[in-house]
Parts: structure tokens; sequence; C-alpha cells
């Protein structure tokens, strides 16, 4: 085959990407049989000349068309259409794969990986009840990707090599300057960047506690942990959750029979109860920590939710505290984006050195790309814009929420404020309710799953922020009458 009869000629006015075009005519003459299946495709620089483009746009679209299994490259003979025998079973398997993510799973029991499983579940950007992060027309694509082209732009080496272990240095900085307008001292050289929180709390919980140790969390809380805890042979114990902190009795009783080793706790905009730690109880729970030598994890993954302390009064341990025995993470999954996975610790000069090793030793370093997005938002004033219109919008959504809810009788233990969770008292046993949803495709957060101790309850934690779809509605309205 010397050329390419019938190939749509390229426009470089389309606004399309001459490689792009490329796959898509190409794909289309294969799928429509037009191209039989072993046939050679014409030569870089045979294809080059007659459609007056330049070799690497023909290497790029060959290179994406053998990507996306259309064609082959056989080293020194160049490229041929793909056998449609193996063409056709790779897209059976991809396609089946994809069904499978997709079904609507076998009732079993409900647990923390059945909420995690099914979060991944759904469609990507579809608006779920059940889960933790805001939905994808809520956040600032176009801020990001723009952020991203700017980046992409920089000096190839940058994106080819290790980052840092410590981190980016321009964006450490940069958290220096959003964390001393919380009152909080850390210099660069006391912070840390994560693969998003999460990889926060583990490398944190891998370096100060040992197989046997006990952790504090709040009960309720974010659930991920308590598995991941437990994994490491950690025994957890939830310390009860009140309006307005955890139960310092309990706290401190549970201390002195345990001896903890970290305590874990959101203090700002709670996760699944959005409240927030009052100042009094800050004070005595830090009181509590020195006298048995806890180390406490403030946990502040949902900071810049909250509208500040104009607007409501908000205390938190690390700038009472200024990272002597806490140890403070923080991260952009929840306001940025879940797929940027930029998180951070800041902590003392000795624990942020021991833990850029532990790091060094799971991971090696973070993305330096990654990084680099979050600086370039952060420091070119696109980051506080945003978060205005994100709080401005869960002002606007929460109150009409949170009266439909009521309205089908579920009562707010208590009614948020700010913050995108509501904690609901269904009335009813939660992990019954959540699987009857998920039967409809509907995902539910059963207040079970926020418990270390896992049982049965008819709390529930809803996202405001995804409360429009239709069928959820009509679901808990049908569940209300039965």
């Amino acid at each position: 085959m010397t050329n390419t009869p019938g190939l749509h000629l390229l426009s470089r006015e389309s606004g399309e990407a001459l490689p792009d075009q490329i796959v898509r005519s190409i794909a289309a003459r294969i799928d429509a049989r037009q191209l039989r299946a072993g046939a050679r495709m014409p030569s870089i620089r045979n294809f080059a000349q007659t459609h007056g483009v330049s070799p690497f746009t023909v290497v790029a679209g060959y290179d994406k068309l053998v990507a996306q299994g259309y064609l082959e490259s056989r080293r020194g003979a160049g490229f041929f259409v793909r056998e449609r025998s193996v063409l056709n079973a790779s897209l059976h398997i991809g396609l089946k794969a994809a069904q499978d993510a997709t079904a609507v799973p076998e009732t079993r029991t409900l647990d923390v990986v059945w909420l995690i499983r099914n979060m991944f579940r759904q469609s990507p950007g579809q608006p779920s009840s059940g889960s933790g992060v805001m939905p994808a027309d809520w956040l600032d694509g176009p801020g990001i990707a723009g952020a991203l082209r700017a980046v992409s732009r920089q000096h190839s080496s940058l994106l080819l090599t290790y980052g840092t272990p410590q981190g980016y240095a321009p964006l450490r900085q940069q958290l220096q300057r959003k964390l001393a307008a919380l009152d909080i001292e850390a210099p660069p050289e006391q912070i840390v960047t994560t693969l998003g929180a999460t990889q926060a709390l583990d490398l944190v919980a891998r370096e100060f506690c040992r197989p046997g140790d006990t952790v504090f969390v709040d009960d309720p809380a974010w659930f991920l942990m308590f598995g991941s805890f437990a994994a490491m042979g950690l025994q957890v114990v939830g310390i009860p959750r009140l309006a307005d902190g955890p139960d310092l009795e309990r706290l401190a009783l549970l201390a002195a029979a345990h001896k903890p080793r970290l305590y874990v706790i959101n203090s700002v905009l709670h996760n699944p109860t959005s409240t927030t730690l009052s100042a009094a109880k800050a004070f005595q729970l830090l009181r509590i920590a020195e006298q048995h030598d806890m180390i406490v994890v403030e946990d502040d993954i949902y900071c810049d939710l909250h509208p500040g302390p104009a607007v409501q009064p908000v205390t938190r341990l690390a700038a009472l505290d200024q990272l002597r025995r806490v140890i403070y993470i923080g991260g952009f999954s929840k306001s940025l984006s879940p797929n940027l996975r930029v998180g951070f610790i800041a902590t003392s000069p000795d624990y942020a050195e021991r833990l850029a090793d532990r790091k060094m030793l799971s991971t090696l370093t973070t993305s330096d790309i990654g990084e680099r997005v979050v600086y370039k938002i952060l420091s070119e004033g696109l980051y506080r814009k945003h978060l205005e219109r994100i709080r401005a919008r869960l002002d606007a959504v929460r109150p009409g929420v949170l009266r439909r809810l009521e309205g089908l009788g579920l009562r707010m233990a208590p009614a948020p404020a700010a913050g995108m969770f509501a904690w609901l008292d269904a009335g009813r046993d939660t992990n019954v309710l959540a699987a009857q949803a998920m039967e409809q495709g509907l995902l539910l957060a059963p207040g079970s799953l926020f418990s270390p101790r896992q049982l049965p309850t008819t709390m529930m934690r809803v996202n405001i922020a995804s409360m429009e779809d239709a069928a959820l509605w009509t679901f808990l309205e049908k569940a209300r009458r039965d």
C-alpha cells in the first residue's frame, strides 16, 4: 500500500490536531473494512509528503493507532493493519471490563471496601450522594487544564525526571504562605508533599506506630483509615464525636487505658458531620495529649471549604500548638481535583525529615507535574476565586437540600452550616437502605461504615453537592412510604 485513497484531507483550520485527524480517518476506514487486515500502511515519509505534514505528525498519528489496536508496528518493515480477530478480541475484553466495572454488583456485606469499590463504579463526574468529592462540574476543569498546559510548555527535562523527596520547593513555599494565613508557622523545610491526604496519613502511621499500638479516631470518622490502620496491625479505637468536638471525658478515660500513639481528628468541617472543633475543647484536647504523650494528627482536608473566622468561629490545633505535638495534614482533592493527588504534611523539623525519608522508602518522590500544576493555580490567584464560587454554590444549595431531606423524615444531627456533608438519621437501618439503593444503581453511604465498630445504625452521610439526581429523590420518597 503506497497511498491512502479515501483518506479525508487534513485541515489546519478545523481546530482538531493533525495527528487526531489521521487517527480518526484511518480508524474509520479500518472499521468499515476499507483497509484489509495485514495491509501495509504508507511509510512515514510517503504519508508526510502526500498529505503535506511533518513526519513527526505522522509518527504521532500512527503511534496512537497502535495504542488503540488498529495498527501494529513491525520492526524494520513499517506499520500494518492489525488482524481483525486480534482487534475484536481486545475490544471484547475491554468492553467486558467496562461492563463489569459499571454493572450493579450482587448484594454483599456492606463494608468500607464495598463503599469505595462502588464509588469507583460510578461514571466519571456522575454526581453521587454517597461519594466524598465534589461533582466534576463544580470544579475548575478549564483552570486545571490551563495550568497543565503551562507546565507542559516548560523545559522538557523538568517533566522527565523524579521530583525532590520533600516536594516541589516553590509549592512548599506557597504552602508556607497558605498556612501562615491560618496562623500556623511552617517554613518549607517543615513541609512534605504527599499523594493526597491518604498517603499522608499512611506515612505518619507507619513512621510513628508499630503493630499492636493503639490509634484514636473520631467516631464517626473518615472510613478509609480504619481498614488501613488495621492492616498495619494497629488497634483502632473510636472517640465519640459531639457537635463541638470529641467527648473529652471519654477521651481522657480511654487515653489512660490505652496509651494511644496517635489521635487522628478533623478539627474543621469534620467528615461526616461537618461540625467544627470549639476553642475550649481544642485547648483541653491538647492538654490531654500532652498528659498521655499522644501525637495529634490534624486532618484539615476540608480547610478551604470553611468560610473563615469572620463568618464562623474556627480553631485549629496546629495553630495553638505550632506543630510541636500536632502533625497537620492538608490537600486539594476536595477543592481542586481528586485526580491531582497532591497533599502535604506540616510538622516539626525532625518529624519532617523522618517523614521525607519514609516517603522515599515508599514512593521515592511524588509527581512533580501535579505539584507544579497546583503551585501555578495557587500562586496566580485562581484558587481564591474558585473557592469563593464553590462555597457560594454550597451555601445556595444547602438550605433547599436540607429542607427536602427533612420533609422526607430524615433528621439532621446537627444541621450543617458549612461544608459539603450532612449527617442524617434515617430512622431505619441504613445498611439495608444502601443495599436497596444499589439495586437501582444508586450509591448511599450508610453510617455503619463511618465507625470503627462497623455496627448497623440509622445514620447516613449525604453529599449535599450531589443531590440533583431525580432517581435518588424518587427512591428516598418510596423508602419513606415503605
